[in-house]
């Protein structure tokens, strides 16, 4: 008894490791995509702001504006080291998190591999945690809006993203309880159309961001910035799951078949049977 779950116990450290590994490198590959297609758009929404707010000055019954602060980051900085920085800090923790979440699901969720059960906990971490949220809350550009209405958007972003994943585990409960009777299937349908319909209820009963964004900013300048977001996180995701997929099952692969390269036909994430 004390074997087998000290087994567990150095699988699921394993597993956790090999998450935040995962989420390194997704984490990089969605730092160049984010430097090559997001950041020109906000050096944009930045310079369009400045241009908008330098005629404030020029008129002499303006008051005199106040010294600039130095920055204490710089542009570039922000745009390179802030950046990667920010985006790697992420990967890994939701790496973890993520391999943590696969370590719960792995076996519970049908007789799925591990290369299927990591995509499916990729693709419902990026839909409850980000696709969800930015469908009601969207994300826009720094520099735009009204810079004392910022905590409130945080508040409710973070709170829309809270209910998504409290929904979500609600959901994927209901549906194991819910199997016998009506089978993975229907129970799965039932789950989800659940999910949805509380999340559509959630974003009419929140307030919206109708300050988020201002009436003169160029819409053309705003959806690239959002689909730009939207294909980092995306990509991250996408990444994440598969290679955490591939590091996972070489982990939980049957000791006989490490050395020789076989391919099992079903790893379910419990201890494999020896057969005698």
């Amino acid at each position: 008894m004390s074997t087998s779950t000290s087994t567990s116990t150095s699988t699921v450290r394993t597993l956790l490791v090999r998450g935040m590994l995962a989420g390194v490198v997704a984490g990089l590959l969605a730092f160049a995509l984010a430097y090559v297609v997001g950041e020109p758009s906000i050096d944009s929404s930045i310079a369009l702001e400045e241009s908008q707010s330098a005629p404030a000055h020029e008129h002499g019954d303006a008051a005199p504006a106040p010294a600039e602060e130095e920055e204490l980051v710089t542009r570039p900085i922000q745009s390179t080291f802030g950046l990667a920085t920010g985006v790697l800090v992420y990967g890994v923790a939701l790496g973890g998190i993520a391999a943590l979440a696969f370590a719960l699901c792995l076996g519970r969720v049908g007789r799925l591999r591990p290369r299927a059960t990591a995509a499916l906990v990729a693709g419902a971490a990026f839909t409850t945690v980000y696709l969800v949220p930015f469908l009601k809350y969207p994300a826009t550009p720094p520099a735009v809006g009204n810079p004392d209405t910022i905590g409130k958007r945080t508040t409710l972003f973070f709170l829309m993203i809270v209910l998504s994943v409290l929904i979500a585990v609600v959901a994927v409960i209901a549906g194991r309880r819910l199997a016998p009777k009506l089978g993975n299937w229907n129970a799965t349908v039932a789950a989800g159309g659940g999910y949805v319909v509380v999340m559509a209820v959630a974003c009419l009963l929140l307030p919206a961001n109708t300050d988020a964004v201002k009436e003169t900013f160029p819409a053309a300048l705003l959806w690239e910035f959002r689909l730009a977001s939207l294909a980092v996180q995306a990509l991250l995701w996408t990444a994440f799951g598969l290679i955490f997929g591939a590091l996972a099952e070489r982990v939980l692969r049957p000791p006989d078949t490490r050395a020789t390269g076989q391919d099992p036909e079903a790893v379910t994430g419990a201890s494999p049977a020896r057969t005698g």
